[in-house]
Formats: C-alpha cells, structure tokens, sequence
C-alpha cells in the first residue's frame, strides 16, 4: 500500500524540502522528461528532492498514487502566498519561474477563487461547445495535411511538429478565443519563454509583459464588438456575475487557455506519432481494428505524458507524504510523465507502448482533483481526429532520423522533441 499524505506536528524550525540523506536532482532545460531520467527519480522514491533553476529547492512527486493523493489533498495549496522561500529572500530576484507561480488565474488559485474562476470558464467551455467543434476541427486538420508536401525539403523531408502538430491546436484555441491569426506564432513564441525555464531573467519578464499586452488588447477587441467565441462569452459572464473577474485574472485566464490549449495537445500529437513511427506494430493494431484511435490517445498520454513537472503545489503545514517530509510552502512538482511509467500502478511492462492496454490505474496526465484539466475534451478531440487523418493520408509515414536522435524540447515542464522529421511516403490523394 502506498504512503498516502498526512499532517505531522510543525517542525518549528528550517527543514530541508525533503529528507536530507538525498542529494537533489538538479533540473534544467531539456531532457528532463525522457524516460530515464523518470526512471531514476522513480527509483529514488514517491517524493525526490530537486532544484528548480536557480538552484531554488523543491520536490518532484514521481509515483502514480502518492501523486494522485497530492492533487487532490486538502493541505495542498496552488496560492504562491503559500510558497516559503520567494517571500522570505531565498528565491533570488527575477527568478523566471516567479511569473509562472504568480500569474492570476484558476492554475494559482484555491478554495473560492478557484470555484469562482472555474465557474466562470465552465460556463462557456462546455462540453456541447467542444463537441460542437469536432467539423471544424476535422477541415483544419485537413487543410494542414494539403499543406505539408509543399513544406518538405528537398530531401522530402517535413517538421511535423511545427507543419501540423502545432498549428492545429493553436488555430483551434485563437478560434475559439477570438484571437487574431496574425498573433499565434508570437503566442506562441512568448508563451515557450514563461514556461519553459530556458529563457533569462529579463526574456521571461519582457515576455510576459508583451503576452499581457497582447491579451489585454484582445479582451478590449472583443468587449467593444463581441463575437461567438469564448473571450466574449468570459466577459458576458463576467458582467452577469457582478464583476467579479478581475481584469488581471481575465488576463490570466486567457493566458493559461493559451498556453494549455495549444501546448499540451502539441506534445500530445508529437509524441503520439513518435511512438507509432517508432513501433509499428501497434500502428497495425489500430488499422486491423483490435485498437482505437482513443487507445492511442489515451496510451500515448500514460506512456509519454505532454507534461514532465508540472509548478507548482505547496503544503500549507509540514506533511509526511510518501514517506518522505516535505515542510511547509515547499514548492512540489507533479511529475506526469515520472508516474505514468510507474510500474506500481501500470504494472510491470509500463515502459511499453501498448496501445491495447487496459490499465488497472487511469493516468493522471491531465490531473486529478478540483484542478483537473478543464481543456481535456478538446486535447482528445483534436489528437485523435488529428492521428486518424494523418496516417489515412500517409500511411507509409515513418520518422526521417532514428528516435533516439530527436533532440528533447527545451523545457523541464513540457516532454516532448524539439523536432518531429518525417518522410511523407506512401500518400494517400483525395479525401
């Protein structure tokens, strides 16, 4: 039986963020996620010392149940007020990931604030919206695959990821927010730089207050001529509740349905077709009928979770969790990809790709609790449509360089490669 989180007396004195017979693993850009590195965390226990860059303290939570027990515990905050050391001097000025801790919205709030945001978002992004979307989803999705022979080079070979993987999820959020096409790539651009620690003190700053600007503008589009999309639909709520969503946390929203929209299903798709480039046969499975293209969602997203440490959650008292102490307002990240190979919960064969597993454990990649991704649907709706199409496409399809040579992307939060080669062999014409 795992460990489950539980209360111990305070300790009334400084603590290290975790046992300290541990020397912490030291995270930076790039890698972080790949399975061995989750693997050596894993082996190191449920909860591991880290250090953030920075050289800031915390913990990475690596196991599938004491994670699952940690998203949801009610002595785990989100609130940054909670976060010890960048109040008291420790963390050091322009820390890049301040900005990522503190930004208004449901991924920092709690207890009312975070019902009252969530509410508010709950109302316009329903389910019969998402579902509603799946036609438009389906005729961006083919736009795209028309496209991607003119993008090859000339030894035929196409990005994937930034041609097709990208594109789509970030064309459905801005259409759905009411965002200018015009504006998606640097979007794009400014949100890699807030969250994904590779940037400097000063690029991480200037980039959050060009986003903030960029979404401010947006809202202030849409308040004076209100059109079918969420941003109107989040101020018309707004209104209707009394006001109650700041212009900060309007702006906070819209970021973090920014960056959740596009960047996790980015990952998502990428990592999907990396896998079943890379095993082949569990590409026959889904063709001959034995697996779905939901399987495939669904296994790609335990297998190689879009998130590798996900900032930040804190203790708001000194909790033993997983054996392990972790002292008040220690920041905790939640390690998706670590426990989704997690051998405990998805039993012995978790490092393989199996798109007919049927685990005894959910994966957690999309979260658990009163934070649970609220974007989940639309992730689901996009990669699978997405897969579908490409491979009907170009079924012959097939990585352009071994996998063991794509480059990881750049970010201890993000898992996925930097890149996504591929040779468009065997295209299907028509539709």
């Amino acid at each position: 039986m795992t460990d489950a989180p539980r209360p111990v007396p305070p300790s009334g004195a400084a603590a290290c963020p975790a046992r300290s017979d541990r020397a912490p693993h030291r995270l930076g850009p790039g890698g972080a996620g790949r399975a061995a590195a989750d693997a050596q965390l894993r082996a190191e226990g449920a909860v591991v010392p880290v250090l953030l860059p920075g050289e800031v303290p915390a913990v990475a939570v690596t196991r599938h149940e004491v994670l699952r027990e940690v998203l949801a515990h009610p002595e785990v905050a989100k609130n940054a007020r909670h976060f010890t050391a960048l109040h008291d001097g420790t963390v050091p000025p322009g820390w890049p990931l301040t900005i990522f801790a503190t930004v208004d919205g449901m991924t920092t709030a709690d207890g009312a604030d975070h019902r009252r945001l969530r509410g508010l978002v709950t109302q316009v992004f329903t389910a019969r919206r998402v579902a509603a979307l799946r036609p438009r989803v389906v005729e961006l999705t083919a736009g795209l695959l028309d496209g991607l022979p003119a993008a090859a080079a000339a030894d035929g070979t196409v990005d994937l990821r930034r041609h097709f993987a990208y594109p789509l999820p970030m064309g459905v959020i801005c259409e759905l927010l009411g965002v200018d096409a015009a504006l998606r790539d640097r979007l794009h651009e400014l949100s890699n730089l807030i969250v994904g620690a590779n940037g400097t003190a000063a690029e991480v700053l200037s980039a959050n207050r060009e986003i903030t600007a960029l979404l401010t503008a947006v809202a202030e589009a849409r308040r004076a001529d209100p059109g079918d999309d969420l941003t109107s639909a989040l101020l018309a709520a707004q209104e209707e509740d009394g006001g109650r969503l700041s212009a900060r946390e309007l702006v906070g929203t819209l970021l973090l349905m920014i960056v959740a929209g596009h960047e996790t299903t980015l990952n998502l798709i990428t990592n999907a077709v990396r896998a079943l480039c890379t095993d082949r046969g569990q590409l026959e499975l889904v063709r001959n009928g034995r697996a779905t293209w939901d399987d495939v969602v669904e296994e790609t997203l335990r297998y190689d979770s879009p998130v590798t440490h996900f900032p930040f959650r804190y203790p708001v008292r000194d909790l033993e969790i997983g054996g392990t102490l972790v002292p008040r307002g220690t920041p905790m990240l939640a390690s998706y990809s670590a426990a989704g190979r997690d051998p405990d919960a998805h039993g012995p064969d978790a490092d393989r790709f199996d798109v007919t597993r049927r685990p005894a454990a959910r994966h957690l990649s999309f979260g658990h609790g009163p934070h649970y991704c609220l974007g989940a649907p639309l992730a689901r709706l996009e990669a699978t449509v997405a897969l579908e199409a490409l491979f009907a496409r170009y079924p012959g399809l097939d990585l352009a360089v071994p996998d063991p040579e794509l480059p990881p992307h750049p970010s201890f939060i993000g898992n996925s490669t930097h890149v996504l080669p591929v040779r468009l062999t065997g295209c299907v014409t028509g539709r």
